[in-house]
């Protein structure tokens, strides 16, 4: 069994519609409950024959969770999502009743929120640091469990690490976060919600986990580790060229490509002590007898690089890149979501050593820049994403100005989240944050500095004296992981369409760029010189042969996002001339074959190209996802 306590404020908890055949039946459909412990829970598989045991353990933990916050009501919260191997639902409800008996008992003002209902909530967490805890347990006796995940003591770190928060203006103004006048930054102010109550899992299934499918991009692999997906041809397309985009952005920054290992020595000693103070949970293999993680990040292999390599001052700042395929962190079940939330994922990451901190510090500032950069290739302006800056008080207190020129540049009002200790090995770091429409945060471009793994996996340079030394070190992921820019992309055009616009990708990134439509099948073979002509000068073309009426055929090109979408007929083959629908514009134009080629060259200059990644006929593509 999974349980999260969270000591909040209050819950407010509205049941909507029935989401199983067998739900429970209730009067009343809204409950409130203040200066409560909420305990989100759910019953797994695992768990099915000791359902009596389970309960005893989970009144057990609650109770001794509501002791340490002083409190007596708690609420009840069944969330199947906690976890990827749920017991049956009457198990589950058991559980559930049994417990909530068992607490009533004790003198506890328990209600439990309605089992089997798909339902809303509003809640306030009251951020100290017993106010969210988790656990998991079995119903077996104490030894007998299976292997629990293992978790980083930088984890384990973070959960008592001392918080305070606070809003920087480009002025210069700090205002502590409960005080800021948030009038005009509801996407600051989501933001900022999200960050403190700290729910990472979602109730419902979030938009573009549906675009993605609709558009067959992306899906779930059920033959996999959940938060493991698979991508079909143009899902596939969009995530290779956002790969060679950021790639191409880092090798010309001056990243020097490398590859690395996925996997690592568990009892390798530097190792060991990073993998403490990296705040992410790992996935444990074995083999030979031996231990051994899948990587997190690229850090393992450009460490060990960097340390068996002869480096001099003259070489710094000295940029190692690799673009991971693929990194992997053992999230909560729970928290898992589509492609905001994963096990596995692509990461771009860029490390930086640099002699010491000032410089350090100058290339912190560097990499925020070419963070903007790719944010603006993206599509994205600093009005679609937020940013968070994060550091102990006393790089706050030392560095001050130099924190508020990034905030100048970024423009707008950032997040800044204060430690009071160092509880990993980064001080400090920022993000740019993308808040969708449920309200969650995603980071995407992403810089660090490292205080501890120049001398922790013993990387020196030689100075200018002939003395060794170790160097600060800068990680930095451009773009943040490539999933989660896929993730962006399609959140974003979600909230644009909810405001009355159209949803569309950039043109570099549509796995179409243009369809054309034929009037019959007697304009097929004009549909495939024209095809070849666009094609020849690097544009993404496919022919819509199938039997349908050309309504139905530019309905089905409109559905799929295609930028630039051409009905070809009599008039087109005598005239010469193309009429093209823009999605951009929502405009019809006349253009000549040549001026069409020019109007994608010029918007996707710079980027790069691969051709289309399935049959240029319709008539010929397998439905990928039913």
């Amino acid at each position: 069994m999974r349980i999260i306590t969270i000591h909040a404020d209050f819950i407010e908890i509205e049941a909507k519609q029935k989401a199983i055949k067998d739900a429970e039946e209730i009067e009343q459909k809204k409950l409130r409950s203040e200066d409560c412990l909420v305990v989100f829970s759910a019953v797994e598989a695992r768990d099915e024959s000791t359902l009596a045991q389970v309960a005893e353990k989970a009144v057990h933990e609650i109770e001794e969770v509501a002791k340490q916050v002083n409190t007596k009501r708690i609420v009840l919260y069944p969330y199947v999502h906690l976890t990827s191997s749920p017991s049956g639902p009457k198990s589950a409800q058991t559980v559930l009743l049994d417990v909530e008996s068992h607490l009533k008992k004790k003198q506890y003002n328990v209600i439990h929120a309605p089992f089997g209902w798909y339902k809303a909530f509003d809640l306030k967490a009251k951020g100290h640091p017993l106010s969210e805890l988790s656990r998991e347990f079995t119903g077996e006796p104490s030894g007998t469990s299976k292997t629990e995940d293992v978790v980083s003591g930088a984890l384990k770190a973070e959960e008592i690490v001392r918080s305070t928060w606070h809003v920087l203006s480009p002025s210069g103004e700090l205002v502590a976060a409960e005080k800021f006048d948030f009038s005009g930054h509801g996407k600051l102010k989501k933001f900022y919600g999200y960050e403190v109550v700290k729910v990472r899992g979602v109730s419902s299934e979030p938009p573009h986990a549906k675009l993605m499918k609709e558009l067959e991009l992306v899906d779930y692999e059920p033959g996999s580790d959940p938060g493991n997906l698979r991508f079909y041809p143009k899902g596939r397309l969009m995530k290779s060229l956002i790969e060679q985009w950021v790639t191409g952005k880092v090798v010309n920054y001056g990243g020097m490509e490398v590859e690395t290992p996925i996997m690592y020595d568990y009892q390798h000693p530097a190792l060991e002590k990073y993998l403490n103070r990296f705040p992410a949970r790992q996935y444990v293999v074995e083999s030979a007898k031996k231990k051994f993680f899948l990587r997190f990040s690229a850090c393992f292999g450009q460490f060990l690089i960097a340390a068996s390599s002869s480096i001099s001052y003259k070489d710094l700042p000295l940029k190692i890149y690799e673009l991971t395929r693929y990194s992997f962190r053992l999230e909560k079940a729970g928290e898992l979501v589509a492609l905001r939330r994963l096990r596995s994922f692509t990461m771009p990451d860029m490390h930086t050593m640099c002699a010491d901190l000032e410089t350090a510090k100058q290339e912190f500032h560097s990499q925020f820049k070419l963070g903007i950069g790719c944010m603006k290739d993206l599509g994205f302006t600093n009005e679609s994403y937020e940013m968070a800056f994060r550091c102990t008080e006393d790089f706050w207190k030392q560095n001050k100005g130099w924190v508020v020129n990034i905030a100048r540049e970024h423009g707008k009002p950032m997040l800044v989240e204060m430690w009071n200790l160092r509880y990993a090995y980064f001080d400090p770091k920022f993000e740019f944050n993308f808040v969708d429409s449920m309200d969650k945060a995603a980071a995407l471009t992403t810089v660090q500095i490292d205080h501890e793994n120049g001398e922790r996996f013993g990387i020196q340079y030689t100075d200018s004296d002939g003395s060794k030394k170790h160097p600060f070190i800068l990680h930095c992921s451009p773009s943040g992981a490539v999933e989660r820019v896929l993730y962006a992309l399609l959140e974003n055009a979600h909230i644009v369409a909810k405001g009355g616009g159209v949803p569309r990708f950039p043109l570099w990134l549509s796995p179409t760029q243009v369809r054309l439509c034929p009037l019959s099948d007697a304009f097929v073979s004009l549909c495939e010189k024209i095809a070849t002509e666009l094609e020849q000068n690097g544009v993404r073309v496919d022919i819509d042969d199938r039997n349908d009426t050309i309504q139905k055929k530019v309905r089905a090109a409109e559905l799929e996002w295609t930028p630039m979408i051409l009905v070809i007929g009599g008039k087109e083959q005598t005239s010469g001339k193309l009429a093209v629908r823009i999605r951009e514009t929502g405009k019809l134009e006349e253009m000549a074959l040549e001026k069409l080629i020019k109007y994608v060259k010029d918007r996707t200059e710079g980027f790069p190209y691969k051709p289309l990644p399935l049959p240029r006929l319709l008539s010929k593509r397998p439905i990928f996802v039913g």
